[in-house]
C-alpha cells in the first residue's frame, strides 16, 4: 500500500500583492465589507491582512441614507481589523473621491 503524501519540504513563499510595508506609520483609509470606513495610522499587519490602526476614526453614515458616508467621525483609538473584513486599504495622502460615472444626475 503506497502513500501519496506530499513531501514536507519547504514550499516557496508566495509574495503578497499588497505592499503594506511602505504604508507603515502612515495615515491610511480602510474600507470594510458592510460599508464601514476607518482612518488611522497603520501600525501593523500580517499575511492575512489583519490590520492594526492607531488614532483611528470611523466615518459615520447618514441616518437618512445608510449608503452615504458623512464627514462626521467617531474616535475609536487603537483598533484591530480582521483581514476578512478589509476590502480596500489606501494611503490618506493622494486619495481623493471622484464622482461615480455610473450614477445619472437624477439618482442623487
Amino acid at each position: 500500500m503506497s502513500s501519496d503524501k506530499k513531501g514536507g519540504g519547504a514550499q516557496p513563499r508566495k509574495e503578497s500583492i499588497l505592499e503594506l510595508a511602505k504604508l507603515m506609520d502612515a495615515k491610511v483609509r480602510v474600507k470594510c465589507l458592510g460599508g464601514r470606513e476607518l482612518e488611522g495610522t497603520l501600525r501593523g499587519y500580517d499575511d492575512l491582512v489583519n490590520l492594526v490602526l492607531d488614532d483611528c476614526d470611523e466615518f459615520l453614515r447618514d441616518p437618512d441614507d445608510m449608503q452615504r458616508i458623512t464627514d462626521e467621525t467617531r474616535k475609536l483609538g487603537l483598533v484591530v481589523i480582521r483581514g476578512t473584513q478589509v476590502s480596500l486599504v489606501a494611503p490618506k495622502e493622494g486619495m481623493e473621491e471622484i464622482a461615480n460615472p455610473f450614477v445619472t444626475q437624477g439618482d442623487d
